[in-house]
């Protein structure tokens, strides 16, 4: 395992005020398998990533033309809302967070965490007055399903009803492996959904993705970059319990909750996602089989440098 010399060092308490905010590392009190359902469920080894959670069913139809309800330019990429011959709203987002977040969105929902219906289009028509609709380069598109209700509130990273819990502190390494720079916690979405769908009828999500894939860093990382990508360290540096990694973007605050036993078990989650069901995933987010080789390639050798951290057994009792 190759380490870098630069490093954010961490430290292991039952509570870390970093900057005013406290970060929970370990559980207040037991955490209930029913509760734990609402962040991550069992995802078994069957789960289609080209797809992704909504199937087939809920893509977006392809040779339709969409008609503008509104523009946000306020993020780092531009998003419309539009709506489709059927009547069905979508968020459609453009620009190089469009690939990504479609890619992490499937990894997240193949290692059993919730995620709502998304998927990509290279390209699509938008109407946005008299006369003949625009062609608009590529898209992520995301249903606004009448079933599925977006509560108001979100949830925070530092201190949730999954506080302290493997499967929480896990998800954050996990998208510290795919260079996630965005973990602010109004990225952090409750939903309501019917009859248990996908094994919960409250989901805990982490949504808007695309920062991601490319390097980390506060001021405009350049995401979807694939030489930044394998350039960046993920462990930078080890010391006992202490771990520090490469992670440049903000919130290192939320790192402190990360420990050795965290770190090899997010590793062995991701080891369970074999490289067809890898191809899947960047195959949703229509990234050549060249480009998504050197990803999985890089993301492989992430999840090595996991795996071979030496933990005390008793911090996975």
């Amino acid at each position: 395992m190759r380490y870098a010399t630069s490093a954010v060092v961490l430290l292991a308490s039952a509570a870390v005020g970093c900057g005013g905010r406290t970060v929970v590392v370990v559980p207040r009190a037991p955490v209930s398998a029913a509760v734990l359902a609402e962040l991550r469920v069992d995802s078994g080894t069957d789960r289609d990533l080209f797809w992704g959670v909504g199937g087939r069913e809920y893509a977006p139809p392809a040779d339709a033309v969409y008609t503008l309800k509104g523009k946000d330019e306020t993020g780092f990429s531009v998003s419309y809302d539009v709506v489709d011959p059927g009547g069905l709203e979508w968020s459609a987002k453009i620009g190089p967070e469009a690939q990504t977040e479609v890619v992490v969105s499937r990894i997240l929902w193949g290692l059993g965490y919730h995620q709502p219906p998304i998927y990509y289009l290279p390209s699509w028509r938008l109407q946005t007055g008299e006369g003949t609709p625009t062609l608009v380069s590529e898209a992520r598109f995301r249903p606004k399903l009448p079933q599925i209700e977006r509560l108001k509130e979100v949830w925070s990273w530092a201190d949730s009803p999954f506080s302290g819990t493997r499967e929480l502190k896990g998800l954050l390494v996990i998208l510290l492996m795919l260079n996630s720079s965005d973990l602010k916690d109004s990225n952090n979405s409750i939903y309501r959904v019917p009859d248990r769908w996908n094994g919960a009828s409250t989901w805990y999500v982490v949504r808007d993705l695309g920062a991601a894939l490319g390097e980390t860093g506060t001021l405009f990382p350049r995401r979807n970059w694939l030489d930044g990508f394998e350039r960046e360290p993920f462990i930078a540096a080890l010391d006992g319990a202490a771990i520090a990694f490469g992670y440049g973007g903000s919130h290192r605050e939320l790192l402190a909750m990360i420990g050795p036993a965290d770190v090899r078990w997010a590793a062995q989650q991701m080891a369970g996602l074999d490289d067809r069901r890898l191809h899947e995933a960047f195959r949703a987010g229509n990234y050549s089989p060249y480009a998504a080789g050197r990803f999985i390639r890089r993301i492989r050798e992430k999840v090595a440098d996991g795996l071979a951290l030496r933990v005390d057994r008793r911090a996975e009792d």
